[in-house]
């Protein structure tokens, strides 16, 4: 989350909690983006006072209210401004969370520690001695096990997962199917469609291309292909039936491949009907299918 923070958009990738927990009744986490967060009743806690206050503050972060303004005018002094309060992000167990990222909390904190007047409270001076500067984020980060120099963002993990899996499992001198069309992966993670247990497009590719390697002999060109053992990450469903055995075929078929990727599987719109079948079955989309679809398409294929 950048200091500009605006809320998501429909073409963005929305945000999501990587890591929570609550200690002593402070609720507190980690954003998809690395940004750390506390929630609303947390921050109340920390600069003690009622959490109908910080909502209030939150409400209200577009007017003109002294509060409001004296706590933008702390940020400014740090070279920050933000757009919104909070993000209010889904989340499984209690819903919503109203996610103040920790340069709101730290000025809010400061307001209640120094400059709120007769609301002034003990426990903001006290938390703020202890949480300045970088204090309260390395103090998320470390509570809820986050380390942001070896972290893969929530959205990339299961591809990650996956390609960790799978990318020595392949004997030398063969080529297997999700290795060889991850750039079409990392390609639509970066136009919001990111892959899951739901989301197998290589089950696809695979399927397409070992019926042309039958139908086109391609055997009695290349040589015979051969099975290698294919894992799933232990929390997608398939993983039960691990380990899979899956085709792996000679790096000699690999410019063919590229060729048939290109010209059959995209431009032939096999791709596209994969897509469309995730859209019937709601695991897509349809505005972001047809955004994948036309985005790399048009990467892919050669222009007229």
């Amino acid at each position: 989350m950048n200091k500009s923070m605006t809320p998501a958009t429909a073409t963005q990738i929305p945000l999501g909690i990587d890591k929570q927990t609550e200690i002593d009744g402070i609720g507190m986490g980690v954003l998809s983006d690395g940004t750390p967060f506390l929630n609303g009743r947390g921050l109340a806690r920390l600069c003690g006072v009622h959490h109908s206050v910080i909502q209030s503050i939150g409400a209200d972060w577009t007017s003109a209210k002294p509060t409001v303004t004296r706590i933008q005018e702390i940020l400014a002094t740090h070279g920050a401004s933000y757009d919104v309060a909070f993000t209010a992000v889904p989340d499984n167990k209690t819903g919503i969370v109203h996610a103040y990222p920790d340069g709101i909390c730290l000025a809010i904190l400061e307001y209640y520690a120094f400059d709120a007047g007769p609301n002034k409270k003990e426990e903001a001076l006290m938390n703020f001695r202890l949480l300045a500067g970088k204090a309260l984020r390395d103090f998320i980060y470390t509570q809820v096990g986050y380390d942001p120099e070896n972290h893969v963002p929530v959205q990339w993990k299961q591809f990650h997962d996956r390609m960790s899996l799978v990318y020595n499992a392949v004997p030398a001198g063969y080529f297997g199917i999700f290795k060889e069309i991850a750039d079409m992966v990392v390609h639509l993670g970066q136009s919001g469609i990111h892959i899951d247990s739901s989301f197998v497009p290589d089950g696809s590719v695979g399927i397409h291309w070992a019926k042309h390697w039958k139908e086109a002999g391609l055997e009695s060109v290349y040589g015979a292909r051969i099975k290698y053992d294919h894992n799933y990450p232990d929390y997608f469903p398939q993983a039960l039936s691990n380990p899979q055995e899956s085709n792996c075929y000679p790096e000699a078929a690999l410019g063919e491949f590229r060729r048939w990727f290109r010209e059959v599987y995209i431009g032939a719109g096999k791709f596209e009907a994969y897509l469309t079948t995730k859209v019937k079955a709601k695991a897509l989309p349809i505005s972001v299918a047809q955004l994948a679809i036309s985005s790399y398409s048009q990467q892919l294929l050669p222009k007229p």
